[in-house]
């Protein structure tokens, strides 16, 4: 169904509840949603990757700000 034009667009249900919560692996961060869907993974640090890949704490904070999404789009 289409909205009228200047209608207030109807919000649509969140596929991935907040809160988003980061957690560690061996060589990768991996943003997790509530429910547990896994978002985004960030890999850092592999000595035998072909490109050269993030450090710790890069990928750390970009997994951090990716998992900071929903309460920044919210506002």
């Amino acid at each position: 169904m289409r909205q009228a034009a200047g209608a207030a667009p109807q919000r649509l249900k969140r596929r991935f509840p907040p809160p988003w919560s980061v957690e560690e692996g061996d060589n990768y961060f991996v943003v997790h949603d509530h429910e547990g869907q896994q978002l985004a993974y960030v890999h850092f640090d592999n000595p035998s990757a072909a490109a050269k890949l993030l450090s710790k704490d890069e990928a750390r904070r970009i997994a951090a700000n990716i998992a900071r999404l929903p309460e920044s789009l919210s506002r």
